[in-house]
């Protein structure tokens, strides 16, 4: 049960009820979803924030910080800090209010948001590209501003900005006065939810307010968990609108009062969420955008749910194009509508009939195989499903027809590299490690990791995909002797960039290493 201090939700109702939005921000649609409504059996709205001129609800908090500065405030100028969605907001308020403001953006940034926030800001705003992630470029913008004497306007961690954020929520109860079960709100730093969940305390407290988060990035539930701030060393990159390592401190103290539940999803859920977006709306959502979508369907599925009122916030649609391909490939896992199977038949006659005849009316979306030992064909495979738990069926019917099976649905290495390259099981790889990295996808960032690995090991496996993301992820095989392990182990702790050992991966071991 939420406990509800009177103080603090008077005291936000008040700001969020005479907040300055309306002279850029706009009274968005709270449209029904038709078709997540029927797959959910409930009635799912959508409240979109996507359609703001800056594509995010973000301009609210930003005009409402920035129209409440003292005049002279103004004429010395402001700073922010943003990985896109907030920067774009305060270019927009900057040019509607006449302040010059600096904004730092990480250098992993998309053109797409940095073309943006010039178009919006125009001659108002200065553009300063510093560091790989939005703590890097905080920390710059912080020293910048102090230096020049301006005015921080912070992305979620300042009582206007949160006043502004919950008009949304003053906007969804008046478009909807009947009944609702429960409001759905993205989560990276808290100041969306923080306001929205004061402001519907304070009118609707029997409203349950529900954030959610990515797996990889949920500073805001970790925190709440424990009871006090955490902080995350490090974030995923694929929701970038959420990738916030830690809370706000006033975020944290009003989701502590006034939220009743966070959720987290996975990449695959979250894709899904980008689809169903799309074929109820067709529009194109940002992951953090869907994310209250794929909340939402999470919900419904746990508590059985039916005939209730759901409402989704769908924060913005700045995303950037190249992420499309990734989505449409993950949505399928995502939507429970493909599994993936590393599945050993006897090199002969009539075995993958067999198999196929196992699989009955089902279809297989994916196929492959290269041959390579005279007794045993290794296949990677693709099959159509529909629903969650129906891999598991599917492995045991594989499994009782005769064959060696292993579900690779859930597995991250699979879908990421494995299926791209199967038939590459190497007799000359002796002592092989298998290792997944991560580094910040800009210009030139695959030739500085290649420049970075020792010339001492001899590399027997690379495989690279640009996935659209802000993170290029490289799997990579070294060839390492037992008695050089220590130094090599050194080595990868000088190298600077996020890894994961690979080398007991079942599905690895399975389908690309030697025996010898």
């Amino acid at each position: 049960m939420v406990l509800i201090s009177t103080h603090s939700i008077n005291n936000y109702l008040h700001r969020i009820l005479t907040a300055r939005v309306y002279d850029v921000a706009r009274e968005t649609e709270l449209d029904y979803a038709m078709n997540l409504s029927a797959r959910t059996a409930n009635r799912v709205y959508l409240k979109r924030e996507d359609n703001q001129p800056v594509f995010s609800f973000k301009l609210r908090g930003a005009y409402n910080k920035m129209a409440h500065l003292t005049p002279e405030e103004r004429a010395r100028g402001v700073f922010a800090a943003s990985a896109g969605n907030h920067a774009q907001g305060v270019a927009l308020a900057a040019r509607k209010l006449g302040v010059h403001a600096v904004i730092v953006m990480p250098m992993t940034t998309p053109a797409i948001k940095i073309d943006a926030v010039k178009a919006h800001g125009g001659e108002a705003v200065e553009i300063v590209l510093a560091g790989e992630s939005y703590s890097d470029a905080y920390r710059a913008a912080v020293e910048l501003g102090t230096a020049r004497g301006l005015t921080f306007v912070h992305p979620f961690d300042d009582p206007d900005v949160i006043a502004g954020q919950g008009t949304v929520a003053m906007e969804i109860l008046r478009q909807h006065q009947a009944p609702i079960h429960a409001i759905f709100v993205p989560i990276g730093g808290g100041g969306l939810i923080a306001g929205v969940a004061a402001y519907v305390k304070s009118v609707r407290p029997e409203i349950r307010v529900i954030g959610v988060q990515t797996e990889d990035s949920d500073a805001m539930a970790r925190s709440l968990a424990k009871g006090e701030r955490v902080e995350l060393t490090d974030v995923g990159l694929f929701s970038d609108g959420t990738a916030v390592k830690l809370a706000g401190e006033e975020t944290f103290r009003l989701c502590r009062e006034h939220v009743d539940e966070i959720l987290r999803v996975n990449t695959d859920a979250l894709c899904a969420a980008i689809k169903d977006g799309f074929n109820d709306t067709r529009s194109m959502f940002e992951p953090a955008g869907a994310l209250a979508i794929a909340g939402a369907k999470q919900y419904a599925e746990r508590e059985c749910l039916r005939e209730q009122t759901l409402i989704a916030i769908t924060s913005g649609a700045n995303l950037n194009f190249d992420r499309l391909r990734f989505v449409a490939e993950r949505a399928e896992v995502g939507e429970a509508r493909e599994a993936l199977f590393a599945v050993t038949l006897p090199e002969e006659r009539g075995s993958f009939r067999r198999f196929c005849a196992l699989l009955g009316a089902r279809s297989i979306t994916e196929f492959n195989y290269r041959i390579g030992d005279p007794q045993r064909a290794r296949l990677f495979v693709g099959i159509q499903t529909s629903a969650r738990d129906e891999s598991v069926q599917i492995a045991q019917a594989i499994a009782a027809g005769g064959f060696e099976v292993l579900d690779l649905t859930q597995d991250e290495l699979a879908k990421l590299h494995l299926r791209y390259m199967i038939g590459g099981r190497g007799d000359l790889a002796h002592h092989e490690q298998l290792y997944r990295f991560d580094f910040p996808e800009r210009p030139g960032a695959l030739t500085r990791f290649l420049n970075a690995l020792d010339p001492a090991w001899n590399i027997s496996l690379f495989h690279y995909r640009n996935h659209g993301a802000d993170y290029g992820r490289i799997l990579v095989g070294i060839q390492v002797p037992k008695y050089d392990r220590p130094a090599f182990a050194e080595f990868l702790a000088q190298l600077g960039y996020m890894y994961c050992d690979e080398s007991n991966n079942p599905a690895y071991r399975l389908l690309l290493r030697s025996d010898s």
